[in-house]
């Protein structure tokens, strides 16, 4: 009995832990590249650059294996961000730090480094930063209404960066800092399906 439950407490796998260094990794560059952007005077031109690396990651499928895949070797990724960089201007510093992170394998992070500085840039301007994900585009009216009712439970000003996600089939999902909110409909059929497994 002892061994086995030995074997079991070596067995176990953290699977927070794989995020967790992701997390460290995007903070690192994140930092880097905020603080020399905030000193050469480039925020507004960098969170342009976000919102435009954002769009591309949601929109590109190619992109988005690019950046994750072990078979595209570090020459290949630093020149397609090179090419990514040139097209749409990104600020110097950012085109170094993603031309740094090719060059260490570490583009696989570049969604969480997007979302990491464009909460800091809010951060700077006494703004908070709310990753919204919805079935469908929100309208102008609809994220206006989010952002002020979740001004109202903050207590800042909060920028809305919306993103898409078909598979959510309706209903958000909504990240302010650490809290987040699934009132997806994909979540609740989740949920529904746990209970009805643990029913049957």
């Amino acid at each position: 009995m002892r061994l086995a439950n030995r074997g079991q407490t070596i067995g176990r796998v953290d699977v927070s832990e794989p995020a967790s260094i992701s997390s460290g990794i995007a903070e690192r560059y994140a930092t880097a590249i905020f603080a020399i952007s905030k000193e050469s005077k480039s925020l507004a031109k960098l969170e342009t650059n976000l919102n435009d690396l954002a769009q591309a990651l949601d929109d590109s499928a190619d992109l988005r294996a690019l950046i994750s895949s072990p078979v595209v070797t570090r020459d290949e990724q630093g020149a397609v961000m090179a090419a990514i960089g040139k097209k749409m201007k990104l600020v110097p510093e950012m085109q170094n730090g993603l031309g740094l992170m090719a060059e260490k394998r570490r583009l696989f992070v570049l969604p969480q480094l997007v979302a990491r500085l464009r909460a800091m840039i809010a951060e700077d301007k006494g703004e908070v930063s709310a990753e919204v994900t919805s079935a469908k585009a929100l309208t102008k009216a609809q994220a206006d209404k989010l952002a002020k009712t979740l001004k109202e439970r903050v207590g800042k000003d909060v920028k809305i960066n919306a993103t898409v996600d078909e598979s959510l089939i309706g209903g958000l999902v909504v990240k302010v800092g650490s809290k987040m909110i699934d009132t997806s409909i994909r979540s609740k059929l989740n949920s529904l399906q746990n209970s009805m497994k643990e029913v049957g």
